[in-house]
């Protein structure tokens, strides 16, 4: 079963075991809190009367939101203000709508693999063959990424390089510049200044 229910101004859905972040309500935690604002109520895809209905909810604990600066300044006018808020919240856990209760979730049962000596059911097979397979495309997958992941790696500059042994690598030998040749001018750069001058007349 589920309900629309209005508080602080706003409006949330829920169900029983559901937990919904509202409007500061009074009260310490462990408290119980009905919310008598039922805009709307159903189960499944029927929706049922609202009349007298109320939602029981239990304080689970008193919070904050996070720091909203709120910062004013005219131009012109040597003008700044600057405050800080912080929205109090309550932290509320729905224990029941109506006459409905949270029904406590067993745990989720692990799924079961055939034993070596038994034969998988006849009407299982494809099911069970494109299962396997995606099971064993999975893993394939997870052994690559982890072959990768996992693999260390040295650390190419250690700090203390004394400790670890290591010389130092020798300096490079500068190439050798060539000389450029004296009736070439292949590598030289053009004469601007020569193309720039004209003769005068």
């Amino acid at each position: 079963m589920f309900a629309v229910v209005r508080t602080g101004g706003k409006q949330y859905r829920v169900a029983p075991g559901d937990k919904i972040v509202v409007e500061k309500l009074d009260g310490n935690a462990g408290d119980r809190v009905t919310l008598g604002d039922v805009l709307l109520a159903g189960d499944g895809g029927s929706l049922k009367s609202t009349d007298g209905l109320t939602v029981d909810a239990e304080i689970v604990a008193q919070a904050k939101a996070d720091k909203v600066t709120v910062f004013k300044k005219r131009r012109r006018h040597n003008y700044r203000r600057k405050k800080g808020h912080r929205q109090q919240h309550t932290i509320l856990k729905i224990v029941a709508i109506g006459d409905h209760k949270a029904e406590k979730k067993a745990a989720p049962k692990a799924e079961s693999a055939p034993k070596s000596g038994e034969a998988p059911k006849a009407g299982a097979g494809k099911a069970a063959g494109g299962r396997a397979k995606e099971i064993a495309d999975t893993t394939a997958a997870q052994h690559e990424s982890n072959a990768v992941v996992g693999t260390p790696t040295e650390n190419p500059a250690p700090k203390n390089e004394k400790a670890a042994g290591a010389e130092k690598p020798a300096k490079k030998a500068a190439p050798a510049k060539a000389k450029p040749e004296s009736g070439s001018t292949k590598n030289a750069a053009p004469a601007k200044a020569a193309a720039k001058k004209s003769p005068k007349k």
